[in-house]
């Protein structure tokens, strides 16, 4: 079956799941382009006729083969360039016991503690997304880039809040 064709500059869907155990979080250091290199969550691009939800517990299944069945939704992250990035994502956090960093195919899963996320190298969302999951509040961000993939401005539609 072939792939259906995209518009240059249509939005992608994906999802994103926060995985934690007390203090620490397991991110992925990604070994594919978007974001190769960086640390980020867990997550993918939506399945036809998906919902979010099924989506992030499909995508956590399949990078970290942990099975979660309760998640709580924290917000969405829109993202906007003028090159082949941008997004709609819809982000979720998972409470999960602490086991040790499975295989992915996707890169490596670590564990980090919280208090070191702010040293390593994540996309420029992210610490406002793990900031803003930490005092649980809830969010709907608009980030837009530039050519480069610089990040030019983010608010938070919620609360005016700007990075």
């Amino acid at each position: 079956m072939d792939k259906p064709k995209v518009s240059p500059g249509l939005k992608k869907v994906a999802t994103f799941c926060i995985l934690m155990a007390d203090n620490k979080y397991l991110l992925l250091k990604r070994a594919f382009p978007p974001n190769q290199g960086k640390f980020v969550p867990v997550g993918g691009k939506l399945d036809p006729y998906e919902s979010p939800q099924e989506s992030v517990i499909r995508e956590v299944k399949e990078e970290t083969g942990i099975e979660i069945k309760l998640v709580e939704y924290c917000g969405t992250l829109v993202e906007t360039a003028p090159v082949e990035y941008n997004w709609v994502s819809f982000i979720y956090k998972a409470e999960i016991d602490y086991q040790n960093a499975p295989h992915c195919n996707e890169g490596e899963l670590v564990w980090v503690d919280r208090a070191d996320l702010d040293s390593l190298d994540t996309p420029p969302t992210d610490m406002a997304i793990y900031q803003m999951i930490d005092k649980g509040q809830k969010f709907a961000l608009d980030a837009t880039f530039d050519a480069n993939l610089n990040m030019i401005e983010m608010i938070d539609l919620l609360s005016g809040q700007k990075w």
